[in-house]
């Protein structure tokens, strides 16, 4: 997750969204203070591991339309997280070995753990650009050092436009941002979602409440808006467990996430 101002070092007396959504995934990079949090959010609402897993599982199925179907082999992901399973350069690289990857964050712990274990394959790319989601000129001029931004780019938007409380700021970065890449490239774009689970929103507004820094739901139909001038892929912006499920998967499950996939003409 990225938010402003720097960060001199890694503060563990606050819980942290990136850290509590590793300790959600079963990963190890975490701290107490997290895990309460973490504890605490499923206390209230359970299904929130269902949605970090759900939202993990679209992205990977997201990547892999893009590279199989789309002939992607550009990605901008912003908001990176954590290292766990799946990482956007491992599923690109696997499919497209010679995929180039810049990830964005400017939390130093992300950052730290990126570097020393998102390794690229030999033949594509992997950076990594400290910088802060509202400043979109920044992310552009430093990926441009690492991807060609003249030709077809994904942009990955999982999970960190909730930071930016005011819509139409969040829907001007994600303009801002799509303006610069050429015709043929996709935004990939999910978010926990409004008016599906009411304990959700409970629990949401607890953790907002924390002291951490806040992450804000949105309705389905704003989730949407951020797709405005895009052609969608179907099946559109819908719970993430159903955007293309695997073949001979069980039925999947609605979960308060809403993400899609969507193509700049």
């Amino acid at each position: 997750m990225t938010h402003p101002a720097s960060h001199p070092a890694i503060d563990t007396s606050v819980p942290h969204s990136a850290r509590i959504w590793n300790y959600w995934l079963g990963g190890k990079d975490n701290y107490p203070v997290d895990e309460a949090a973490g504890d605490a959010y499923t206390a209230v609402f359970p299904g929130i591991v269902a949605i970090a897993r759900g939202s993990r599982a679209f992205l990977r199925r997201a990547i892999g339309h893009l590279v199989t179907e789309a002939g992607i082999r550009q990605f901008l992901d912003i908001g990176t997280g954590l290292p766990t399973a799946e990482n956007t350069h491992e599923v690109a690289q696997r499919l497209a070995p010679e995929a180039r990857i810049v990830y964005v964050d400017n939390d130093p712990m992300v950052l730290a753990h990126a570097r020393a274990l998102l390794y690229s394959s030999p033949e594509g790319a992997t950076a990594y650009v400290d910088a802060d989601v509202t400043d979109p000129d920044r992310i552009l001029s430093i990926a441009a050092k690492t991807l060609d931004l003249a030709r077809p780019t994904a942009l990955i938007l999982s999970n960190i436009l909730g930071h930016v409380a005011d819509d139409d700021q969040a829907r001007s970065i994600v303009d801002r941002l799509m303006g610069a890449l050429p015709s043929g490239s996709y935004l990939c774009a999910d978010d926990g979602s409004l008016g599906i689970d009411p304990a959700f929103e409970q629990a949401q507004e607890a953790y907002n409440n924390s002291g951490a820094v806040p992450y804000n739901l949105r309705t389905v139909e704003a989730i949407t808006s951020f797709f405005d001038g895009l052609e969608l892929v179907e099946p559109g912006v819908v719970p993430v467990t159903q955007w293309r499920p695997e073949p001979g998967a069980p039925a999947p499950e609605v979960v308060a996430e809403h993400g899609g996939l969507a193509r700049k003409p």
